[in-house]
């Protein structure tokens, strides 16, 4: 093992505790803002229960994000110096408009909503909100916009061993990006319409007064739950189904455009992906070894299912021709199976917010009194303990999904750092010790172990204590307005 080596376990370990809270920040902002506009708009009090208690929430997420991130950017000229040297010129105009315009922008108005309770203006203390979350949406696509670059770079020239820039606006239009940013924001979304299906399952089964694992007694909850609270996390957990369904949707066609722009600018990351050898006209789609689809491969990767799909030996041996001798191959088995988690994963928890919503549609309108005959407001079906506790042993799902298909984009890259231009092993700092390596790889995992783990413990005692007071009591609401709600998680 050399420094190389570590330097690559070092930047992933640090990459993948910092994205465990990047998708939930971006998601669950949004989220919270559609939960104060609905109060805004209707100005029932559950929906400024529900800001609150998910704000809380958000902001401690937020929190961790930006401290887990601060070692990222220290990392490229600690040891990645060559690569800096070789993408700085390009990196610098997205990387500059991500701090100074969307992160001050984000933190700024992040700032005003958290002290500007009773202080604004509803309308405008509403307004900062989304005006952090546009921020933070802004950031993520400058961000996503340098790492599509390192997949298919486009609008530079290389100049003395150094990329410069010769179009900022082909760099940030980037096809790779165009594709990446909806992909990856809408994977946030159902990261954190997973993380608040989950929450209210658990705060369902706790105001039921239910264990979480049938068998174990009453839940720590044993009180009367009231009409009006039992409504309350029905509504979220009814717009956060809403807002993952949606999502997967949009996750599932950006994930097909990708597939295609993959089969052109990447064609060993997709040959590794599916475990395909050689160059196979009307390739089959493997879903496990041994279990394949006929001609999938080729229908997703060109709409054509008879289309010729590269193979990982046959884009070996052509780039040993154009590049020189070297391993062009990934970490096959890595690559592999990221595809498959990513997919599978990311599929249940879709799958789980269809049937949720499905269970708890809109039931039969319930009669007045026999001799009026009238019919009452129509009442929603109540959420089963099985299907809430089935939302709350689901919230490792969209992460873990989402972390793999991290594993298999930039894996998947390897031995690149920037596709057909600066190879990993040229890319890591030349003065940097195999011991230096190891000491800051150590004291980083050590250290964002115990942040993550800080992380868990806050967010689990904000969630148990649920919401600072209850909310005043009143008719429960009819039906969840998440009908009202949806075009303001999804826009």
């Amino acid at each position: 093992m050399d420094a190389l080596d570590l330097a690559r376990w070092q930047f992933g370990v640090t990459t993948v505790y910092h994205f465990l809270f990047v998708p939930l920040t971006i998601g669950l902002g949004v989220f919270v803002a559609g939960l104060q506009t609905a109060w805004n708009r209707t100005g029932k009090e559950h929906y400024l229960t529900l800001t609150k208690f998910f704000g809380k929430l958000f902001l401690i997420n937020f929190a961790m994000g930006v401290v887990t991130g601060l070692v990222q950017e220290f990392q490229f000229g600690m040891n990645w110096s060559q690569y800096s040297t070789f993408v700085g010129d390009v990196f610098g105009a997205p990387l500059a408009l991500e701090a100074l315009l969307a992160f001050f922008l984000e933190s700024t108005f992040l700032g005003l909503w958290i002290f500007g309770w009773d202080r604004l203006p509803k309308r405008l203390h509403l307004a900062c909100l989304w005006a952090a979350v546009i921020g933070s949406n802004l950031s993520a696509y400058f961000i996503l916009a340098a790492n599509a670059w390192m997949k298919h770079p486009v609008g530079y020239e290389v100049v003395d061993g150094r990329a410069r820039m010769t179009d900022l606006w082909a760099v940030l239009t980037n096809s790779t990006a165009l594709a990446q940013v909806p992909h990856v924001v809408a994977g946030a979304f159902v990261v954190a319409g997973g993380f608040v299906i989950a929450v209210s399952g658990y705060r369902i089964l706790r105001e039921r007064g239910l264990a979480l694992v049938p068998g174990r007694g009453p839940g720590p909850d044993t009180a009367t739950p009231t009409p009006q609270r039992t409504g309350m996390w029905r509504t979220s957990l009814r717009a956060a189904l809403v807002m993952t369904a949606l999502a997967g949707v949009v996750v599932a066609g950006t994930g097909d455009t990708s597939g295609r722009l993959l089969a052109e600018q990447q064609p060993m990351k997709l040959a590794a992906a599916e475990g395909l050898r050689h160059d196979t006209a009307g390739a089959s789609f493997s879903i496990v070894p041994g279990v394949e689809v006929p001609r999938l491969l080729s229908l997703l990767s060109a709409h054509d299912p008879g289309a010729t799909v590269q193979g990982i030996d046959d884009i070996q041996a052509r780039y040993e021709k154009t590049f020189g001798p070297a391993d062009y191959r990934p970490d096959l088995p890595v690559v592999f199976w990221s595809f498959r988690v990513m997919i599978t994963f990311g599929m249940a928890t879709v799958g789980l917010s269809v049937l949720g919503l499905w269970l708890t549609r809109g039931g039969a309108s319930r009669r007045g009194s026999r001799r009026g005959g009238r019919r009452g407001a129509r009442a929603g079906r109540p959420v089963p303990a099985w299907f809430a506790r089935a939302c709350v042993l689901a919230l490792p799902l969209p992460t873990a999904a989402i972390v793999a298909g991290w594993l298999l984009s930039e894996i998947g890259r390897q031995p690149w750092t920037v596709q057909g231009e600066l190879m990993t092993a040229a890319s890591v700092s030349p003065g940097v010790s195999l011991a230096e390596v190891g000491i800051t790889l150590a004291v980083f995992t050590v250290l964002y172990g115990v942040l993550a783990l800080a992380e868990g413990a806050l967010l689990l005692r904000h969630v148990k204590a649920g919401p600072e007071a209850p909310a005043p009591a009143g008719p429960a609401p009819a039906e969840p307005d998440e009908a009202r709600l949806a075009p303001t998680l999804m826009y």
